[in-house]
């Protein structure tokens, strides 16, 4: 894992530069009268905020996008954290959202129209598939390419193509794809690209340096880091970033609690070495399970040897498929895990598994590309020793 210095630091200060003032200029309320300041950024918690002059709530009113007005707009302890990454992901701007999916429907619902084609590339977050299949009562088309070859993407294009969709690596089975070669075909088709980074973070990928133009994150998972929140965050270009906060923004209403904010900067402060250790471990654990006889395949981009793309790590969530591929042995192993919990998310510090398999649904299954039998985990922080302990007991129930 290369983890940029200065992405250490971004993680642990209290307040990046924003753009136009430096990073000492805190509001002077975050200040004692002696000059002392908080090590933790405080939780501003307000509906509102009051203006000495009518003249001076109309000058807020007309750019709410600068001013803190409501909190449905700006809030300074959310704001914050937007600084923090926007920084991390060498974007101008960046808003954060009360969930990842707030997030990602504000980017759809912001820049497509009736008429508008969303191409989807690798295996995507299905939740997003299903907010793009809603769209379709709008007028909105969009299509999946799971070959992430530029070559196929290229052809998968459609003349009213105006959104490339991108995960990489890329939901369930986590193969990586050629995002600069990606992006560079996009925006010669006159398209953009937005990417969903929440598995490697920024630490360990900035999609804006390879050519995307947006980027979104869950921050509820590697982000937070705790399983106590759910947020999300759009990072882009400062211009766009002020289209969407008025078009999608402010309109959708999902908004970032001001605390959720600062569980989420706390959270952040150990994200470096947080991601080290999933990635040491989790490493360790797929290549036991790369091993043994009841796994057919693990699915881990670090396992073929040199990492691909623009990746510096990997973080702690891979996929396996079981030798025997039938529902019930899935059942079984997933039932017989002790210190690995069944449930849904990924990215804290417990370990988790979960299953796309249900009774009866190979025919789904294989429609979408996912291999039957197949068993994400997410590997926390309890060390390598035992999880791999409760895989092998768990596993042994289907040799």
């Amino acid at each position: 894992m290369r983890i940029d210095p200065e992405d250490v630091t971004l993680c642990l200060v209290d307040d990046p530069a924003p753009a136009g003032r430096p990073a000492a200029d805190a509001p002077a309320a975050w200040s004692a009268p002696d000059g002392a300041r908080p090590t933790a950024v405080p939780i501003v918690q307000t509906s509102l905020f009051t203006f000495p002059t009518f003249a001076a709530l109309i000058e807020g009113l007309a750019a709410e996008h600068r001013h803190t007005v409501y909190s449905r707009g700006q809030n300074p302890t959310v704001e914050v954290l937007e600084r923090k990454l926007a920084a991390l992901e060498r974007g101008e701007a960046c808003k954060c959202f009360s969930s990842g999916m707030a997030a990602i429907n504000a980017v759809m619902t912001g820049l497509l129209r009736a008429g508008d084609h969303v191409l989807f590339v690798n295996n995507t977050y299905g939740p997003t598939l299903e907010l793009a299949a809603h769209l379709a009562r709008f007028g909105v088309e969009h299509d999946v390419v799971l070959d992430g070859a530029p070559d196929a993407v290229r052809a998968a294009l459609k003349p009213n193509t105006s959104l490339v969709w991108l995960e990489s690596p890329g939901t369930m089975l986590f193969r990586v794809v050629d995002v600069p070669g990606i992006a560079a075909l996009t925006h010669e088709h006159g398209a953009l690209v937005c990417m969903d980074n929440s598995w490697s973070t920024p630490l360990l990928q900035k999609p804006l340096t390879l050519g995307v133009d947006i980027v979104v994150h869950s921050c509820t998972k590697y982000l937070a880091g705790h399983s106590d929140l759910v947020a999300g965050a759009v990072i882009s270009t400062a211009a766009r970033m002020e289209d969407l906060f008025y078009r999608s923004f402010l309109l959708n209403g999902g908004v970032l609690a001001p605390f959720d904010a600062w569980l989420l900067l706390r959270g952040m402060r150990t994200l470096p070495a947080r991601l080290r250790q999933h990635e040491t471990d989790a490493l360790t654990v797929a290549r036991f399970l790369d091993g043994h006889p009841a796994v057919r395949r693990v699915h881990h981009p670090a396992l073929a040897g040199a990492l691909p793309g623009g990746l510096r790590g990997t973080s702690g969530l891979f996929s396996f498929e079981l030798a025997a591929g039938d529902f019930e042995s899935v059942r079984r192993v997933l039932d017989a895990l002790d210190h690995i919990h069944l449930g849904v998310s990924w990215g804290g510090v417990e370990s988790l598994a979960i299953s796309p398999a249900r009774p009866g649904n190979e025919t789904e299954l294989d429609g979408k590309g996912i291999p039957r039998g197949l068993i994400r985990l997410s590997v926390g922080l309890e060390g390598a020793d035992v999880l791999i302990a409760d895989l092998d007991a768990a596993l042994a129930t289907v040799r």
